[in-house]
Parts: C-alpha cells; structure tokens; sequence
C-alpha cells in the first residue's frame, strides 16, 4: 500500500507540532509499515513548504549519518540531508558561543566540518568540488530526536528535519589556490577531539564521514540529483557535512570543546544554558 498524500501532510503537521513543542512522538515507521525513507522526504519537503511560508529562510543543508561507525548504534545504515535554516544557524564570536537547550527535544552534540559554497556544484568530483568551497569552518550541530529513546528507523529521522536543532558555526578558514591542495589531502585524515569540560570524551578521524568531508559533500550531490523535486545546492550555502565522533548528549550548564588536529581550524567552545 501507498501513502496517501492526505497522510503524509498529517504527519508533517504532527512533527511540526512535536518540534514546535520540544516532546517526543512515536515513531511513524511503528504506525505505518508503509513509511519508508522515499516517505520520508516526501514528508520533509511538505514541512519545508509550510516552514517556508511561516517565514522561514533556508541557508544550506545538515547531511546526517554520514559517520558508518554509529550506523549499528542508532540503526540507520545512510545518510539523510535536510535543510538548516537562518534562525538555526549562529555564528560563533571567535569560536566560543552560548546556546539555550529549552527548545530542544532530547538534543545531542556533533563536532562537524562546515563547507561553504562559492558556486553550485555541477559534479561530484572531488576536485570539481573544492573548487566550489570558498570556506570550511568548525561545528557544532545539535541534533534532536522526536521519538523515545533515540529510537527510530531511517526514514522517521528523515522527516523529522532530519533531526537538526542548531549548527554553531566557528571562524572561517578561507581556501585559496595555495592551500586548496593542503586543506583537500587533510580534510580525510585529520584526527579530532571532543572535550566536555576538561575532559576528553571522544575521538574521531576524517575519513569516518563516508571517507570525508568532501567525500560527504560528493553523496549529497548525488542524492540530490536522484531527487528531482529537491532543489539543488547554490552558491552561498552553508553545508555540515557530519559528526566526525559520535552524537553526545548535552545539558544545560555543561562547556564542551573541539580540537582539529592538523587541519588548520581554531576548535569551538560551546556553553550550553
């Protein structure tokens, strides 16, 4: 049986209403057995159009599970992409921030490479592609789940806004013809840590993002070629491309810190109220 398209504006407005209001929902794939991740998008581009029309700006896009070591924890095996919009974007004052947690619903912490885009790629060749980067920054994406536990199929946490809540984004490192060579052989080796507090809690390397940033940024061209309802990336857009560690839970009061090892970025320092 096929979704209905009377269905699937219903689930829409029932996300909306569980983000809107920062609770949990069951999953929509426990409910309909014909809730699939084509679904999924589907349902996503509806909450786009009414988001769009409450006023909404969209600024880029989050690609979620890129990072194939988590696939087995959270039982999603690919990644999903969705909109980040202006007001869920901030911009970090010399890499240190202060964001509230009140409008997140069970929210976690991803350290992330941020890509911004000079021109639309046409291409997913990696070499056409950092010609495309004008920047790469430091992230921090806060992901938020909708349904208990963090648990859920791949297509629920597709429609769910593909679980973005915010992206705090760090000083930009523009790239230039001397350090576009560099920054393309760095970006899949570069090794990262996250602290909380003084404490280092995690590790990651590059490479863990589908065999990098970049790599990240070429399936998200890809995708979106397959999906031809789906605009396609433009110039100007800011793209995160994954967590390189796994998703942390966070609360308030906590300060959490990354490190980029080689890569030529200052980490972020982020507290949460």
């Amino acid at each position: 049986m096929t979704i209905s398209t009377d269905d699937e504006r219903a689930i829409a407005a029932r996300l909306i209403e569980a983000y809107d209001g920062a609770h949990v929902i069951a999953p929509i794939t426990r409910e309909r057995a014909d809730f699939d991740v084509a679904a999924g998008y589907r349902v996503l581009a509806e909450i786009e159009r009414r988001r769009i029309a409450q006023g909404w700006t969209p600024v880029g896009r989050k690609i979620g599970f890129t990072n194939t070591t988590i696939w087995e924890r959270y039982g999603v095996y690919q990644p999903m992409w969705a909109r980040v919009w202006s007001h869920t974007v901030h911009w970090a004052d010399h890499n240190a921030a202060t964001l509230s947690l009140r409008a997140f619903s069970l929210p976690r912490l991803e350290p992330e490479v941020v890509l911004g885009l000079g021109r639309s790629p046409q291409s997913d060749d990696l070499r056409h592609l950092i010609e495309c980067v004008d920047w790469i920054a430091p992230g921090f994406e806060i992901v938020q789940s909708h349904f208990h536990d963090w648990k859920f199929e791949a297509a629920d946490c597709t429609a769910a806004f593909g679980l973005h809540g915010a992206l705090v984004v760090g000083d930009r490192l523009a790239l230039t013809p001397q350090n576009r060579t560099s920054i393309t052989e760095l970006l899949p080796r570069f090794h990262l840590s996250l602290r909380k507090g003084d404490v280092v809690v995690d590790r990651g390397i590059g490479s863990n993002v589908l065999g990098g940033p970049l790599h990240a940024l070429a399936h998200l061209v890809r995708v979106l070629a397959a999906q031809p309802e789906a605009p396609p990336l433009g110039a100007g857009e800011i793209v995160t491309t994954g967590t390189i560690s796994d998703a942390w839970p966070v609360a308030a009061g906590e300060h959490w810190s990354s490190d980029y090892g080689e890569l030529p970025l200052s980490g972020l320092r982020l507290s949460f109220t």
